[in-house]
């Protein structure tokens, strides 16, 4: 999500995205009224099929220079931002953490300022990296931050200059995220599959698998919201249910996509990665339902679908 610098255009305006706001009520929002920063990423191509919000993508805005977040946002005035853009190469941010840092750190506080000074809700999707990943419960939203790795801090730093900001907020913490779109682990292993007969997948690391759309939508949701009733800020998760292995993962992918290929389930420790990974990545996603009305989704539903996208696509 990193590129270089080109200038603005600030699109017509005509196209209408129609969504349900708060208590179902209808309302019309033109086209700059949600500002989504990504295009290309998984929750933003599926955050671009719900409606016809306007994005900006790598070659609108360089994450890293956030002075031109700044710009972007007061240039469209939006009624709300949802910031869809991140830095997410989590073995390579171990060498280019100064990188990772300004695009999941800085930039992302320069929205919340920005956001703060136009009195406009913000959305930012964050991860579950930010914990230890130590124990066996799910992470409560206010349990102790503990990145393990690079990215996890870059992310963390993101979030506590945000809360700083001073805007209306939700930090929307998620796991796993799959779709048809981008580089994820279903589609690493769809591809795997195609010339190797057996696998050896981590089986103890759990965590939610989440679908792209699933948090394209909850965003949305959320922006909307916010806008009518600024106290449901604060931080939140969301992820996929049930909470699984890796290795339980794989095989339910597998099975799916009616191929035979064999998981051979194995330890972290046998896997070695630069980047430390939590082996606890589930997420209490109770209050997100509770104040929103958003549950988790059924990832394996979602699963299917993903599946019969690919096959459309590939």
């Amino acid at each position: 999500m990193v590129s270089g610098k080109s200038g603005l255009v600030v699109p017509a305006a005509g196209t209408q995205w129609r969504g349900k706001a708060a208590g179902d009520r209808q309302e019309s929002w033109t086209v700059t009224d949600i500002l989504v920063f990504g295009r290309s990423g998984q929750v933003a191509k599926e955050i671009q099929a719900l409606g016809d919000v306007f994005t900006l993508g790598r070659v609108d805005v360089d994450l890293s220079d956030p002075a031109a977040c700044t710009a972007a946002i007061h240039a469209y005035r939006p009624r709300a931002v949802i910031n869809a853009a991140a830095y997410t190469a989590v073995d390579r941010a171990e060498e280019e953490e100064a990188l990772a840092n300004t695009v999941n750190g800085e930039a992302p506080i320069a929205m919340a300022r920005a956001c703060a000074s136009l009195n406009i809700p913000f959305v930012h999707i964050s991860t579950d990296y930010v914990f230890s990943g130590n124990g066996t419960r799910a992470w409560l939203p206010d349990d102790m931050t503990e990145p393990q790795n690079a990215y996890g801090r870059s992310k963390l730093a993101g979030e506590v200059g945000i809360r700083a900001a001073g805007c209306t907020h939700t930090i929307l913490r998620t796991s796993w995220v799959f779709s048809a779109h981008g580089s994820n682990f279903v589609k690493t292993m769809l591809r795997l599959s195609e010339s190797r007969d057996e696998l050896s997948v981590v089986d103890d690391q759990i965590g939610g698998p989440t679908p792209a759309r699933e948090i394209a939508a909850a965003c949305l949701s959320i922006a909307q919201q916010l806008c009518d009733d600024p106290d449901k800020a604060g931080t939140y998760h969301f992820s996929g249910a049930p909470d699984v292995s890796w290795c339980t993962f794989a095989r339910d992918i597998f099975a799916q996509a009616g191929r035979s290929t064999h998981v051979s389930p194995i330890t972290t420790r046998n896997y070695p990665t630069s980047a430390a990974r939590p082996l606890n990545s589930q997420l209490d996603c109770q209050t997100t339902e509770q104040v929103f009305g958003i549950s988790r989704p059924n990832w394996r539903a979602n699963l299917a679908e993903t599946i019969i996208d690919l096959r459309i696509t590939t």
